[in-house]
């Protein structure tokens, strides 16, 4: 039978309160109480139980995380940060799944409200307004991860994705004597995306090159999509000397797919990603990328909640952290 907290104030013979207090921490109980319904507790092997304390309180000291694709090593570090501020500050974390599927999203939302957690951490693909409707009728606060919210009204932790794809543009551009990289990433999955697209866009404009449309990939974000991408961008008639690509999956599939087909890189092309996950300097070459601080993100999207979850002050709700480029072996250096 489980035991109650009856039961520890009864083999104790001290009242529910005196039990109550000293599981919460509350000081003021003798020390010599304290030690006996603690020995008590241990010898019963009393858990206390979260959901009666939430009905109390009107907490249950939880957090829903919403993660597109725990297996993707980018999330997994994201959870990683969420996960180390959560017990810094005493909540479990609830977390599931979407797919990067904007039904199962939504679904996961409602279901996060029904367990009652007392807040949620979203990191999806692009935010609708069935998405802006949600966190603005939910019972809890919503703070975005690594989400672009264009209307800026729900809280969020990014980086500035334009200007990151811009100046790993402008880097190549410089290292290729002016000549425009290709672009290889979806643009149908995220608004990041976009971003980092339009970043890209704006580099080789500003460089004076005349844009080719025949350089722009538009794929999955997957590693067998770079390698199929690979195979495309050698058959051009007008083979580009770098690419530029929005994730390091991705970009580590189009390095395969050129070694495959006996092209070494970076003497053949030059390959730049994004993201500088740990797979970044697993590959050979190692992995020239933007690095954006996924842990950090993940940290301070967490702490951001915290703040709202007991209405602490806010200073500024989109937070925007700082990014840089890592120049590894894949790129040649100026």
């Amino acid at each position: 039978m489980t035991v109650t907290i009856y039961d520890v104030a009864r083999e104790a013979n001290v009242s529910m309160a005196t039990v109550s207090r000293v599981v919460n921490g509350n000081p003021n109980v003798k020390p010599t109480t304290r030690k006996k319904v603690l020995a008590t507790i241990e010898r019963l092997g009393y858990r206390p139980n979260a959901v009666a304390r939430g009905l109390a309180s009107k907490k249950t000291t939880t957090v829903g995380a919403i993660i597109p694709d725990i297996s993707n090593i980018f999330f997994s570090e994201l959870a990683r940060g969420i996960e180390d501020i959560a017990t810094m500050y005493k909540y479990n974390i609830i977390l599931s799944n979407s797919d990067s599927k904007k039904e199962n999203e939504l679904q996961l939302i409602n279901t996060m409200l029904e367990k009652q957690v007392d807040g949620i951490l979203f990191m999806g693909g692009n935010i609708t307004d069935e998405h802006i409707q949600q966190f603005k009728t939910s019972s809890v606060p919503v703070v975005l991860a690594a989400t672009y919210d264009s209307s800026n009204e729900i809280p969020s932790v990014n980086i500035d994705y334009e200007l990151a794809a811009y100046e790993a543009t402008k880097e190549l551009v410089n290292n290729n004597e002016n000549k425009q990289p290709a672009f290889v990433g979806s643009l149908r999955e995220t608004v990041v995306n976009s971003l980092k697209y339009e970043g890209y866009v704006r580099a080789v404009r500003e460089s004076n090159i005349e844009f080719n449309e025949d350089l722009v990939f538009t794929i999955d974000s997957s590693y067998d999509e770079g390698l199929a991408v690979a195979e495309k961008l050698i058959e051009l008639d007008s083979k580009p000397s770098s690419v530029f690509v929005t994730s390091d999956e991705v970009a580590i599939g189009v390095i395969h797919g050129f070694q495959d087909r006996g092209h070494n890189v970076p003497e053949d092309i030059q390959v730049f990603g994004f993201d500088n996950t740990k797979l970044a300097k697993m590959v050979r070459p190692t992995l020239s990328t933007v690095v954006q601080p996924m842990y950090d993100i993940g940290a301070v999207a967490m702490r951001l909640l915290t703040k709202y979850m007991n209405k602490e002050e806010v200073t500024d709700k989109n937070v925007v952290l700082p990014h840089r480029l890592e120049k590894r072996d894949s790129t040649l250096s100026d």
